[in-house]
C-alpha cells in the first residue's frame, strides 16, 4: 500500500478559500491512499491559550464564554464552505465537553496537563471541519482522533512517544481504514498520556506528528506545506532579499532547528532520518514549485542563514560566595531547568558564574525557576531581548545586524555565532528607571 503524507499548517487552512486550495494540491499526487496531518487554524491555538488561563484563574463558565468566540469563528468558515452547521456543532459541544471533563481531571496533575487538555480543542476543531468539507465535495475521507494512534509518557506540554508501541497501532489502523476510504484526517501536535489524557507534543508540534507517522508508514517522502516557499535564510518579514535553500541535509536542518528556525519543530528530522524520508518543505500558494527538499544530501556551501528569537531572557548565575562554578553547581542548575522543562537556546562558564539564554517559558515557570535558582545562586538577569544565531557568518553581516544595539553575550563556534542584543535606546531607558 502507498500513502503519501502531508501536513498543512494553520496559516495554509486559515480561512475557507486557503481551505478550498486543499483538493488542487491533493491532486498533484494523483494518489489513491492520503494521510493528513492538520494544524489548529491560524491564531487558534494563542487564542486557546487564553481561555486555558481564564479556566485557572475564573473556572471553567468564564473560560466557556472565550471559548464560544473561538467555535464562532470556525462555524463562520464552515458557513463560507457551505457546510452541515448543526452537525458541526454538535461535534464541537461533544469535543469540548470531553475537554473540560478531562481538565477538571487534569488539575490534581498539573496545570501543564490543564493547559494540554484545552490547547489541543484547535487540532480538533480544524480537523473535524476539514473531513466535512473534503466529505462534501466527493473526496471519501475520515476524521481519525491521533490520540488513539500516538502514546506518550506523562510529560505534559512536549510529550516523549512511545515509537515501538505507536508504529504497531499507526499501521493497524492505516491497513484498516485505507480499506475503506481514500483520506484520514488527523491533527497534529497531539497523542495520550500513560494516564488517558490528551498530551502536546511541544508548541508548533503537528510536523512532528506528520514526521512519526511517516516513520511508521515508512513511506518515502513526507510534504509540509507552508506560508513560505520553502527553507529560507532569513524570516522574509524581518529581511529584504532572503534566499530559498532547494536543497539541505538532515544535520543542517537539525542545527537550523534546534537554534530556532521556525519553518519545521525541531524533533521533525530525526524520526525522518532514521528511516531515509525525504522531507518536502513547499508553498501552499504555489504548490507546483519545488520548495526545499531535505534528504541525506544537502548543498556543499550553505550561504549565511540568520536565525533570530525574540523575548528571550539572559541569566548571568553565580555562586553566593564567590567561589568557583564547578561540576556540582551546573548539575543543580541543569536539574532545575529540566524539572521546569526549560530548554536552552545557549550557554557560557566562567570562573565565578553560568550564563545561559532562554526562551522566555511564561505560564509562571520563569518566576518558579527563578526564584529556586536564588536559593542556592546570585541571579542577574535581561529579559525581553533577541538571540541572533547566524551559520555561515560573515564579519560584515556581524557589523550590519548589531548596528545600533547592545551586545550582551556572544558565543563564537566554527560555522555559529550567536549573539544576544538589547536595542540601545531600550537599555538606556532601563537604566536611567532603575
Amino acid at each position: 500500500m502507498v500513502v503519501k503524507l502531508h501536513k498543512f499548517g494553520g496559516a495554509s487552512i486559515k480561512d475557507a478559500d486557503h481551505i478550498q486550495r486543499l483538493p488542487e494540491i491533493l491532486q498533484i499526487d494523483k494518489s489513491d491512499k492520503v494521510f493528513l496531518v492538520i494544524s489548529a487554524m491560524g491564531k487558534t491555538t494563542n487564542a486557546l491559550e487564553k481561555v486555558y488561563t481564564k479556566f485557572l484563574k475564573s473556572g471553567q463558565k468564564e473560560a466557556a464564554d472565550d471559548l464560544n468566540v473561538i467555535v464562532n469563528d470556525h462555524l463562520k468558515v464552515a458557513g463560507n464552505l457551505s457546510l452541515d452547521i448543526e452537525t458541526l456543532e454538535l461535534r464541537y459541544k461533544h469535543l469540548i465537553d470531553q475537554a473540560f471533563n478531562n481538565s477538571v481531571r487534569a488539575i490534581d496533575i498539573s496545570s501543564g496537563a490543564v493547559y494540554d487538555q484545552i490547547v489541543s480543542l484547535g487540532e480538533f476543531f480544524s480537523t473535524t471541519l476539514i473531513e466535512m468539507y473534503l466529505n462534501k465535495i466527493g473526496l471519501k475521507s475520515m476524521w481519525c482522533d491521533i490520540r488513539e494512534l500516538i502514546q506518550t509518557d506523562n510529560s505534559f506540554r512536549d510529550g516523549t512517544v512511545d515509537f515501538s508501541l505507536t508504529q504497531k497501532l499507526v499501521l493497524d489502523y492505516s491497513n484498516d481504514k485505507f480499506n475503506q476510504y481514500q483520506i484520514i484526517v488527523t491533527q497534529g501536535f497531539l497523542g495520550r498520556s500513560k494516564g488517558g489524557l490528551t498530551i502536546t507534543l511541544g508548541r508548533e508540534g503537528s510536523d512532528f506528528t506528520a514526521a512519526i507517522i511517516a516513520y511508521c508508514l515508512d513511506v518515502k517522502d513526507l510534504s509540509i506545506w507552508k506560508d513560505v516557499p520553502g527553507v529560507l535564510t532569513a524570516d522574509p518579514r524581518k529581511f529584504e532579499n532572503v534566499e530559498k535553500i532547494d536543497r539541505m541535509s538532515y544535520k543542517e536542518a537539525i542545527e537550523m532547528t534546534y537554534y530556532g528556525a521556525q519553518v519545521i519543530h525541531p524533533k521533525t528530522i530525526r524520526p525522518l532520518q532514521n528511516k531515509g524520508i525525504r522531507l518536502h518543505v513547499k508553498s501552499f500558494l504555489h504548490p507546483n514549485e519545488e520548495g526545499t527538499i531535505i534528504s541525506s544530501d544537502g548543498l556543499l556551501n550553505y550561504p549565511p542563514i540568520v536565525v533570530i528569537q525574540e523575548d528571550v531572557i539572559l541569566m548571568h548565575i553565580s555562586s553566593q560566595d564567590f567561589s568557583f562554578i564547578a561540576e556540582n553547581h551546573l548539575s543543580k542548575i541543569f536539574a532545575l531547568l529540566n524539572r521546569h522543562r526549560i530548554k536552552l537556546c545557549t550557554m557560557r562558564n566562567s570562573a565565578i558564574s553560568f550564563s545561559i539564554c532562554i526562551k522566555n517559558p511564561g505560564i509562571d515557570e520563569f518566576d518558579r525557576l527563578q526564584q529556586e535558582l536564588e536559593q542556592d545562586f546570585a541571579v542577574d538577569l535581561f529579559k525581553n531581548l533577541q538571540l541572533y544565531t547566524l551559520r555561515y557568518f560573515n564579519q560584515d553581516l556581524i557589523k550590519k545586524l548589531t548596528k545600533n544595539k547592545v551586545v550582551l553575550f556572544e558565543e563564537r563556534m566554527k560555522y555559529t555565532i550567536q549573539i544576544v542584543v538589547k536595542p540601545a535606546l531600550e537599555l538606556k531607558e532601563k537604566q536611567s528607571n532603575s
